[in-house]
């Protein structure tokens, strides 16, 4: 009979001192493993706290590295606590304006109020000129 382990329990160990895996199902004590890595232990901790599935069927392991697996095997994941993932949920769109003489106008200031300012400074520079 299979060990059930929570999924709160294999993401508790996931340091260089006590490291667990989530591969295909099962979970693994890779702790005395983490040195021989020959990826080094920094890839086997990042596939921590997580379904390592993916990271390790993306590597191509090897049938020897997959028959070590059962050296390693200290149970089976209990599914119903693993957490779900969420759909990726786009941001609110602010609400379409139909009104766009608020937008018209805005742009229309954008244009003039610059142009006045300008026509202004040099309106100011002749009359200062004519009189000096």
């Amino acid at each position: 009979m299979s060990n059930f382990i929570n999924f709160a329990q294999v993401s508790e160990h996931s340091t260089s001192e006590k490291c667990w895996i989530l591969i295909s199902g099962k979970v693994y004590d890779v702790t005395r493993f983490l040195e021989e890595h020959p990826g080094g232990d920094d890839v086997i901790l990042s596939a921590t706290g997580k379904d390592a599935t993916d990271d390790f069927e993306d590597v191509g392991h090897s049938e020897t590295a997959r028959g070590m697996l059962k050296d390693y095997y200290i149970g089976d994941i209990d599914a119903s606590t693993i957490p779900k993932t969420t759909a990726y949920k786009a941001p609110k769109q602010p609400k379409y304006n139909q009104d766009k003489s608020a937008q018209f106008v805005g742009k229309i200031l954008q244009l003039v109020l610059p142009l006045a300012i300008f026509a202004g400074a040099v309106a100011m520079h002749f009359y200062s000129k004519s009189n000096a």
